[in-house]
């Protein structure tokens, strides 16, 4: 059974796993998957869910876990950017769960907190060769829109939500 809640401490690791299994996939980085891990952990690439609590839930965010029976399968969050933007992060599922609509799920349940919340709009990056992530952002409704941080290498995307829109209501097309 698939189950989408907030993340418990016991599940960072597992869930970092799961982002490390997908993008090696799409990346393909030189190494092997463990070995990429290893590069990884040493970074501070992964520093907000070091310190999810923090960085999400005391932030005015939100970190989720999809999971399939208590396994995680999947990952999104969203947090403060200031008064009225909030950052969509760490949106990964597993291949195998792709085209069911979880990730849809997600990310509506991450913009209707955003929605409860007071945000008027949620701001995104992804790299421009997450071309299924691209694709399927814009048919929820987000617009490219120019760099928001220091990633000018990345796709910064953004939708508005003064309240949850018409457009983020119904699951797009997989």
């Amino acid at each position: 059974m698939i189950n989408i809640r907030p993340i418990r401490a016991n599940e960072i690791q597992t869930a970092k796993h799961v982002i490390f299994e997908v993008a090696y996939g799409i990346f393909g980085w030189d190494g092997t998957l463990e070995e990429s891990i290893q590069y990884f952990e040493s970074s501070d690439e992964f520093g907000d869910m070091d310190n999810f609590q923090t960085e999400y839930f005391d932030r005015g965010g939100l970190f989720l876990a999809v999971l399939d029976d208590e396994t995680v399968i999947g990952s999104g969050a969203i947090r403060r950017m200031d008064e009225n933007t909030a950052e969509l992060k760490r949106v990964w599922l597993l291949e195998a769960y792709h085209g069911q609509g979880l990730g849809f799920r997600v990310v509506q349940r991450l913009l209707e907190f955003a929605s409860q919340q007071g945000y008027t709009r949620v701001r995104l990056q992804t790299h421009p060769l997450q071309e299924r992530a691209l694709d399927f952002y814009r048919k929820i409704g987000f617009h490219e829109i120019p760099c928001y941080n220091d990633e000018p290498g990345e796709v910064s995307m953004e939708i508005s939500i003064p309240g949850t829109n018409a457009e983020t209501r119904s699951s797009p097309a997989q």
